[in-house]
């Protein structure tokens, strides 16, 4: 499987980040990508309470225009995309999910996945972020077949909860995508170490889309967006600015590692 992860520098105007959007998929198309891994917040990087206003439904009834642009581009260029977060309605209004959205290459949902770990935290610097304050969590664990091969869904912070990624192994997911908007002051430091070490512990790809740059409210994110093989090698990677990186998923290889490494075997719980 060929695969692509793109990197944005979303900011407040929506339709501004749907054509960078449309753009990128189609030159990773261009590039060969049989699956396109957008970062999260990729149609809006601003105030987290406009996000109520920016919500969509995701049963595929009426889409949004959030749904419509990466649902459009999969048809267009064949290929399949992941959205990897984006604001849906919930019954609670004020605080709607922060939904991954996995589109086929006919332009079809094959699967959402709803953030389950919101990132609430006070860094160091004094920086604040609340994001269940105009965020409802998820509660499942979600893999989808794409081209013969089980992928499992995950965003940003989920990747400080090796749990939830061995739930993923268990489901039988081969790949699993980690989008981001990470911040620079924890992506410095912890953003490679804990991709790498998911692929590791799960004999995995990791496909890591991220957010690079300044946004609004004084929001800087870390970028590298990377993919890591099963050996916990990274294998392809994205430098500054917006771009896409490209990598070919070899699953004889990853049956190798898991032959000549067999610790899922070994799991005692």
């Amino acid at each position: 499987m060929q695969v692509a992860v793109v990197q944005l520098n979303s900011q407040e105007d929506v339709q501004e980040n749907l054509s960078r959007v449309r753009h990128w998929i189609a030159q990773a198309a261009a590039a060969g990508a049989q699956l396109v891994a957008l970062p999260e917040n990729f149609a809006f990087m601003g105030e987290e309470a406009q996000k109520r206003e920016l919500a969509e439904h995701l049963d595929g009834a009426f889409p949004g225009p959030i749904l419509t642009a990466i649902a459009e581009s999969a048809a267009k260029y064949g290929v399949w995309v992941l959205g990897g977060g984006m604001p849906e309605r919930n019954v609670d209004l004020s605080r709607p999910y922060n939904t991954a959205v996995l589109v086929d290459s006919r332009g079809s949902i094959a699967a959402t996945y709803r953030k389950v770990h919101l990132f609430d935290v006070t860094l160091p610097d004094g920086t604040s972020y609340r994001e269940s304050a105009a965020t409802s969590p998820g509660s499942e664990a979600v893999t989808a077949e794409v081209l013969g091969t089980r992928v499992g869904l995950s965003v940003c912070y989920d990747v400080r909860f090796p749990e939830l990624y061995r739930r993923l192994v268990e489901q039988g997911a081969r790949v699993v995508v980690i989008p981001a908007a990470f911040t620079l002051a924890t992506g410095k430091d912890h953003w490679h170490t804990l991709v790498r070490a998911r692929a590791i512990e799960n004999q995995v790809y990791v496909l890591a889309p991220g957010q690079q740059g300044k946004h609004p409210r004084g929001r800087q994110t870390y970028g590298k967006s990377i993919i890591v093989d099963p050996w916990g090698e990274v294998v392809a990677q994205c430098s500054e600015g917006e771009g896409f990186a490209t990598a070919r998923l070899d699953f004889a290889y990853q049956d190798r590692v898991r032959t000549a490494l067999p610790s899922l075997l070994h799991r005692t719980w």
